[in-house]
């Protein structure tokens, strides 16, 4: 027999079908750049439908339903499925699973890129998602109103490490902290390389999220700026990373800027006011979506994270990203801020003890208290 095909009547025919790489059994092609690994255990499938605690009255939004393997399962529990999909041959195959069926009519299909469509209004988020958006889509889905129950998402298993990690943890860095801020996550199942159809190169991970209703009455924006900051180098100290003439020069022109603000308004606008120390009511929390720069959080400031956490030894010339836009263009040069604000921003740091804290090591609590501290004092972040 020739080593490559199977000896038929009439001639040798070559290997083909089921062993067709990145093939399933309908003979569609899927596309690993982007990012298409069809979930094909039927265990695991079955498992994410009983742990996303669907209710028979419930909306499920679908992202990414591929062949329609987790889609059909959905449609047994669900009043009704609303699946986004981009590629017209998963479309057609979805419509094809569903033709004739009693799920007709509860399945939606949505044709479109899901990072640029309006989300409809839904229960329950279940996604099998490419890895390449698993930022952006989870701060989009956080930033959808009115807030869901829950969503069920698989991701790269160290990516949804990182989103369940706590203080203290070494995957501990800014994703957790604005993804815990928004919302509870808990990780609810490991899923090995093997349970896809092409296998990725690593394993994933299904993590629950469910977003905080309403949201903390917090400054995003803001929030975020810090936290940028801190994480900068989190296992250095606070009064280090605060001591950084780049840090310090641009935080003293937010004073300034500030300063000038509020005395040409003559404090009309209530920052310290009503608005309270992070200059968000309540009532605002309720509709607040993310600003710029929350939702662009990826996988680039993980890495950036992680090479800075063994960079301890590094003096006070590091430039540092925040208070401008992701991806802005390039850096600005060394800035100097006065020994003034300096000395302010160390009374700061050491009110309530945070001088010798490490990010790292800081809870959400801590948090919270360090932005109200520097607010206190007319030191914003963005």
């Amino acid at each position: 027999m020739s080593s490559s095909g199977l000896r038929v009547a009439g001639g040798v025919a070559k290997r083909s079908g089921a062993k067709a790489k990145g093939k399933n059994f309908s003979g569609i092609e899927f596309h690993k750049s982007k990012g298409q690994h069809i979930l094909k255990n039927p265990l695991v499938v079955q498992s994410i439908v009983e742990k996303s605690g669907l209710k028979s009255t419930d909306v499920v939004l679908e992202i990414g339903p591929g062949t329609g393997n987790l889609t059909m399962k959905l449609l047994e529990q669900a009043k009704k499925v609303i699946a986004v999909e981009l590629d017209p041959r998963m479309v057609l195959e979805l419509q094809r699973r569903v033709q004739g069926t009693p799920y007709q009519n509860q399945l939606q299909i949505i044709h479109a890129d899901v990072m640029k469509v309006d989300l409809p209004y839904f229960d329950v988020c279940v996604a099998n998602i490419p890895y390449n958006i698993s930022s952006p889509l989870t701060f989009k889905l956080l930033s959808h109103r009115p807030a869901f129950r829950a969503a069920i998402i698989m991701y790269q298993h160290e990516f949804a490490m990182r989103l369940v990690a706590k203080a203290g943890d070494s995957l501990y860095s800014r994703l957790s902290v604005n993804t815990q801020l928004l919302s509870r996550v808990q990780h609810l199942l490991k899923v090995g390389k093997n349970n896809f159809r092409p296998p990725p190169k690593v394993d994933s991970s299904v993590v629950r999220i469910e977003p905080r209703n309403p949201p903390p009455p917090i400054n995003f924006l803001e929030w975020d700026g810090m936290v940028r900051v801190c994480f900068g180098r989190k296992n250095k100290t606070l009064s280090a990373i605060f001591r950084q003439g780049t840090t310090l020069s641009v935080m003293e022109q937010n004073y300034k800027l500030g300063l000038a603000l509020k005395g040409s308004a003559n404090g009309a606008n209530g920052v310290n006011g009503a608005n309270g120390a992070n200059g968000v009511t309540a009532a605002q929390a309720q509709t607040a979506t993310l600003p710029p720069g929350m939702d662009a959080m990826d996988m680039d400031d993980v890495r950036d994270e992680e090479a800075s956490s063994s960079d301890d030894d590094v003096d006070g010339t590091m430039e540092v990203d925040v208070l401008k836009k992701p991806n802005a263009g390039k850096r600005k040069k060394r800035g100097k801020a006065s020994d003034e604000f300096k000395a302010k921003v160390m009374r700061i740091l050491e009110k309530n003890d945070f001088a010798d804290k490490r990010a790292s090591k800081m809870s959400q609590d801590d948090f919270m208290q360090l932005l109200a501290d520097f607010n206190e004092q007319g030191v914003h972040f963005a």
